[in-house]
């Protein structure tokens, strides 16, 4: 039987996570082992834990919170720890709730995971349910966002995985209340970023910053993940981590030997 690891950033309790284990549970013909953070851990990025241990607490049937962990370390330490005789045939980070497009991506704890096992050799999807402010957060509706997966894992793990080594696929499900447009494969976009925060004192008249989110700005382009996630379309992005400018490789190798 193939098995499945599944992780997210938004904790172990989120919504998306359980809707989607509950699916591939009941949908997918796979063993299925959940470690997810205890708490949330959004934009923690690539992140591990090196100066405190771990804990795995157990939550349910092959379902555990990793005790102030992060979602790399939720995939590190379920490798080291619970897969003795052979590793996972895919791992899934997700869903979030959230968009995680562009660059957001280098933020994204959700990619972090599905990073981790891409780096262990393991193929990954990351998963991630976009939303618009008039849509409740407490309430999302995964329902698309769960047949697409369904019919994604099922091909994987029927077909192998279609990318190199090091690669992951970056999946973006667009507003539950959007005209559903169908799939695209798109490129990575480019978002328009600010570093806005709110300030205040607490009750000892100290000052405080709470980071605010950033509205979803972007340079508009036709082709991009976040242009076709905002007309409605579901996108996927073939992420790679190798991160060389290599068009800059020889023009920085001259400007070197000035």
């Amino acid at each position: 039987m193939k098995e499945i690891l599944v992780t997210n950033d938004d904790g172990f309790d989120s919504e998306g996570l359980n809707k989607l284990v509950k699916m591939l549970r009941k949908e997918v013909k796979a063993k299925v082992t959940v470690v997810a953070p205890a708490t949330q851990k959004s934009a923690c990025s690539h992140s591990i834990t090196l100066k405190h241990p771990l804990k795995f607490i157990k939550t349910g049937k092959r379902f555990y919170k990793l005790e102030d962990g992060t979602p790399a370390d939720c995939v590190y330490l379920a490798l080291f720890a619970l897969y003795k005789k052979r590793l996972p045939d895919l791992v899934i980070s997700g869903i979030n709730h959230g968009s995680n497009i562009s660059e957001d991506i280098t933020y994204s704890g959700t990619c972090a995971g599905a990073m981790e096992a891409v780096l262990q050799g393991i193929p990954a999807l990351a998963l991630s349910q976009f939303y618009t402010k008039k849509e409740d957060l407490a309430s999302l509706n995964f329902k698309r966002a769960l047949k697409i997966t369904k019919n994604i894992v099922k091909r994987i793990l029927d077909e192998g995985f279609m990318l190199d080594e090091k690669q992951f696929l970056n999946i973006n499900f667009p507003s539950a209340t959007a005209k559903f447009k169908g799939i695209k494969v798109a490129r990575v976009g480019k978002r328009v970023y600010n570093y806005k925060a709110f300030s205040n004192k607490d009750p000892r008249g100290s000052r405080y910053y709470w980071l605010g989110n950033s509205e979803l700005d972007y340079i508009s382009e036709k082709d991009s993940d976040v242009s076709l996630l905002l007309q409605g379309y579901a996108t996927i992005s073939p992420i790679m981590l190798d991160l060389t400018a290599y068009n800059k490789l020889e023009s920085l190798k001259k400007w070197l030997d000035k």
